[in-house]
């Protein structure tokens, strides 16, 4: 039950909206939308899991990231309600169901390999959305040349095996709050990325945003690194 849970909830469903409501809105706004992860994270978990830790510097840390993304898609954000109301509202609920899934895989999977975890799912939702795309793209546009394989390549490795692997390795072995957060640094490393590699420049509102974002986290780990070091310091 989880496996087919983690297939249609965490992809198929999840992904399948983001990707259709980046037809219609703009990516920052997409980002912004999605950033509601960790805040459904700490409903989720105070009511299925009441033994799972949400204090108020976990809040106020969620708190701050989000309003870090905001101010590092700042500039390039605006909201038609009649163009984009369903590719928001498809955005937002991705976020929402990432968010359910999370916490039930903390409540109910423990007892699951991580590898397994990400290998059962997504190999069933990729035949689900192969179906789909058959069934309502236009096949006589799709490119299999050197630059679409070796993308396809990458993501399976990088962006699926390794990265969703170690998700699940973490999940089981850390507050799902705290990993939620994780949702708030990949716009932060597009940033950097762009910084590097594309020679984008940087803002002072991304920077200002960026920062905001890091200081969430520390804020939303602050008591772990508290106890942390009361525990160092006395033994």
């Amino acid at each position: 039950k989880l496996y087919v849970s983690l297939a249609l909830f965490s992809y198929v469903i999840p992904f399948g909206l983001v990707y259709w409501a980046e037809q219609f809105i703009e990516s920052g706004l997409t980002s912004v939308l999605f950033a509601v992860f960790p805040f459904f994270v700490i409903i989720f978990s105070r009511v299925a899991i009441p033994g799972e830790q949400v204090g108020i510097f976990k809040v106020l840390g969620v708190t701050l990231g989000f309003t870090g993304i905001i101010f590092i898609f700042a500039e390039n954000l605006s909201f038609d309600i009649e163009k984009d109301f369903w590719g928001s509202l498809a955005v937002f609920a991705s976020g929402v169901m990432q968010a359910a899934v999370a916490v039930t895989i903390k409540k109910f999977g423990k007892h699951l390999n991580p590898l397994s975890m990400n290998l059962v799912p997504v190999f069933a939702a990729g035949i689900i959305l192969v179906g789909i795309s058959f069934i309502f793209e236009d096949s006589s546009t799709w490119q299999f040349n050197s630059i679409a394989i070796f993308s396809i390549l990458y993501l399976a490795i990088f962006g699926s095996l390794f990265t969703f692997t170690t998700y699940y390795w973490l999940l089981k072995r850390m507050n799902v709050v705290i990993l939620s957060l994780s949702a708030f640094i990949t716009p932060i490393v597009a940033l950097l990325l762009g910084w590097i590699v594309l020679s984008e420049k940087l803002s002072f509102q991304a920077l200002l945003g960026s920062s905001l974002v890091l200081i969430g986290i520390l804020f939303a780990n602050f008591r772990g690194l508290l106890n942390y070091y009361k525990q160092r310091f006395s033994s």
